[in-house]
């Protein structure tokens, strides 16, 4: 029986995930696009494989967080890799997340110039101020934040996609030509799991820091219903992008096109949803980093932290396309190991627990 107390733990891991995820790419309709809307309706079968996977990769990192009462990631990859694995997939997130950072910073500055009409250093150094603001404040700063921005955030994207939808009356004229390419393209399976792994080296490291705060029940639960809530909303962006495609892929933000119609303050709404967006990942990466060094409710967290975020403001000087072409690739392949000895831990714990029986 879950009291007020499980709930709000339970609330406290679906958003930090949710947060962890939803970044940019994902805010734009970019992400969704490239991993899903391309392979048409059998791109809603990629959804489905990626909602199974972030719901059990969510319950089984927090279920070895709570097991472990980890404070950062390290313990993690330690358990699931073991020493030597374990010490190179965490040299890899130490380049990762503070790259992150540097590459949140620069495309919140591209959203106020190319989005807002703002000048770009504002935008950089707006997420770069609530960043240290939220992690002076600790892990319940963390929390706090997204606690009231994930939902927000949550509701404008399905608010976007089912407005767009009523509004055009595509749904009804234009899924059977999304049927049209569904059959051109294959590998939405091996899309699906590639998109899984891109995002799960963030919110692993958000994830694992709570591991002092819920126990093991409370943890699954809310890694389970983290992961359906992404599904669910990856599918609505989904469903809505067959029914606008081909047309979007000439666009950056292709949830932008899908909104034109809707007026220019639905634009500007978006453009900041999408800053919104920006902040929480640099948030996560700001965390995650910190957390690594010292638990989230010390003062070394806290310099550690901000430290980086001020390391990472003249870095993020770049382009914002050029750091994530960069970048990005790296976060892919580490990914992909973070994301297999994840899938496996538990068939193997539960193997090596029958050997040990039976001997």
């Amino acid at each position: 029986m879950y009291n007020s107390s499980s709930a709000r733990s339970v609330y406290k891991i679906i958003v930090l995930y949710i947060g962890a995820v939803i970044g940019a790419g994902f805010a734009s309709g970019q992400e969704i696009m490239q991993f899903f809307i391309i392979y048409g309706s059998r791109g809603l079968w990629g959804i489905v494989l990626a909602t199974a996977l972030f719901s059990y990769l969510g319950a089984v990192v927090m279920l070895l967080a709570a097991q472990l009462r980890s404070t950062g990631y390290n313990d993690i990859y330690r358990k699931i890799m073991g020493n030597i694995p374990g010490r190179l997939m965490d040299c890899l997130s130490l380049i990762m997340l503070p790259s992150g950072l540097v590459v949140m910073l620069a495309g919140g500055g591209a959203v106020f110039s190319e989005h807002l009409g703002l000048p770009g250093l504002w935008g950089t150094l707006l997420v770069a101020a609530v960043t240290m603001f939220v992690i002076s404040r600790g892990l319940q700063g963390v929390v706090s934040v997204n606690s009231i921005l994930v939902p927000l955030k949550v509701i404008v994207i399905l608010l976007i996609c089912v407005i767009s939808l009523i509004y055009t009356g595509r749904l009804a004229d234009d899924w059977t030509a999304g049927e049209m390419f569904s059959g051109y393209r294959g590998g939405w399976a091996w899309s699906a799991l590639l998109y899984v792994s891109y995002n799960m080296v963030v919110p692993v490291a958000v994830l694992s820091s709570l591991g002092k705060t819920i126990n093991p029940g409370e943890g699954v639960l809310g890694g389970l219903l983290g992961g359906l809530a992404l599904g669910a909303v990856a599918g609505v962006v989904v469903v809505t992008g067959i029914c606008f495609y081909p047309a979007i892929t000439r666009y950056e933000v292709p949830l932008l096109y899908m909104a034109g119609s809707l007026g220019t303050v639905v634009k500007t709404g978006l453009g900041a949803l999408i800053w919104l967006a920006i902040l929480t990942t640099a948030i996560a990466d700001a965390h995650g980093f910190a957390s690594r060094f010292a638990p989230s409710h010390t003062r070394h967290y806290r310099i550690i932290g901000i430290g980086t975020v001020l390391l990472a403001v003249p870095v993020s000087g770049f382009k914002f396309s050029m750091l994530v072409k960069v970048l990005y690739p790296l976060f892919g392949y580490a990914g992909l190991i973070l994301l297999f000895a994840l899938l496996f831990t538990l068939p193997v714990q539960f193997i090596r627990r029958k050997i040990i029986r039976k001997s």
